[in-house]
């Protein structure tokens, strides 16, 4: 989707815009883009905070707009749709957590893919000049520990949980929506990412707020299974390279190259805040845990330009030290979560 030069005002509906990845997407955006503007939907379940984007309201103004919908609800989306004759929607909304899939499978099923549905649907009918899809590398299943593959946008597609499943079937909408109904949409598959507000139920933030509050860490037996690793901003830029010089019915894959286990990544925190090795716990691996991935990252690189700019070291540097400076963002989250991850020995 190309822009017609500075001046151009392009409005744009960010769905999910409360949560980790939409919040940081919103904030690079408006920063970059002086005269565009943000409509962020969003249902606010527990993991969407209002408060991640206090400073873009201050800031921003009327350039910035907040509507609380639910995506898989039509009368609630179509009206926002409508008002705001958006050029453009980027869905991050999602339930994406995979530890309550097991326990919750079909509010994922709900959200991520009769969600998905409901939005390609409104911006078929209202002419919606680009829907860009945010997803996972998850859909492709996993790899061998000892493996040399990697996924490319050509794998297929092999879900191991309800939450891989779910994305799985929110990408094939969004295909077929392009295929039968020629709606411009672009798709991109993305690592792990890691950054500030990350809800502390993810891997980096939950050890690193248990480890300012010198509290175990739940690691799975499994402790070697391994993923690659992404700073948010560089996700963000990366999408910004989709919509801007991607071709409409594309899949990018995004990816760093750097993997890492959570063992290491356990060492790392521990290392990093200065930490015994007395708080790490094992604990029974969560059931359909995937061992490994990795993707094959060439195509935006190649097509698109973009490669990551944040070192793993620096970013991860950077991510402690806001978890470490905003102890009032996350502390009231760390009894809101809802599922614990060193319960699943005990489940039946």
């Amino acid at each position: 989707m190309r822009r017609r030069g500075d001046t151009f005002k392009m409005k744009i509906i960010v769905t999910g815009g409360a949560g980790f990845i939409g919040s940081n997407f919103i904030r690079y955006w408006l920063d970059r883009y002086s005269n565009d503007e943000i409509v962020n939907l969003d249902a606010l379940t527990y993991a969407g905070r209002p408060e991640n984007l206090t400073d873009i309201s201050e800031r921003h103004g009327q350039r910035y707009r907040f509507v609380q919908a639910d995506i898989a609800d039509e009368a609630q989306v179509t009206p926002v749709l409508e008002s705001s004759r958006a050029d453009l929607i980027v869905n991050f909304a999602a339930e994406s957590h995979n530890s309550l899939a097991i326990v919750a499978p079909g509010r994922f099923f709900r959200t991520n893919v009769i969600g998905t549905q409901t939005l390609l649907e409104a911006s078929r009918r209202l002419g919606v000049a680009r829907f860009h899809h945010i997803s996972t590398c998850e859909v492709y299943g996993d790899l061998d520990l000892d493996s040399s593959d990697m996924f490319s946008e050509e794998s297929p597609y092999r879900p191991r949980t309800p939450y891989n499943a779910s994305k799985a079937g929110a990408d094939m909408a969004v295909r077929a929506y392009f295929e039968t109904f020629s709606l411009p949409v672009t798709i991109s598959n993305c690592c792990n990412n890691y950054g500030p507000y990350q809800y502390p139920e993810k891997l980096i933030p939950l050890f690193t707020t248990n480890l300012l509050d010198n509290i175990p860490v739940p690691i799975y037996r499994q402790s070697q299974n391994r993923r690659e690793w992404l700073h948010v901003l560089d996700h963000c830029r990366a999408i910004d390279a989709v919509i801007r010089r991607g071709r409409a019915g594309e899949t990018y894959n995004v990816g760093s190259g750097i993997e890492k286990s959570v063992e290491e990544i356990t060492e790392l925190l521990l290392r990093a805040l200065g930490k015994s090795d007395n708080l790490k716990r094992y604990v029974e691996d969560r059931p359909g845990h995937d061992r490994r991935y990795l993707l094959d990252s060439r195509k935006i690189r190649s097509e698109l330009g973009w490669s990551p700019e944040v070192t793993f070291e620096g970013g991860l540097q950077e991510t402690i030290e806001w978890y470490r400076a905003n102890p009032a963002w996350w502390r009231p989250l760390k009894t809101e979560g809802p599922v614990r991850e060193d319960a699943w020995g005990k489940r039946t």
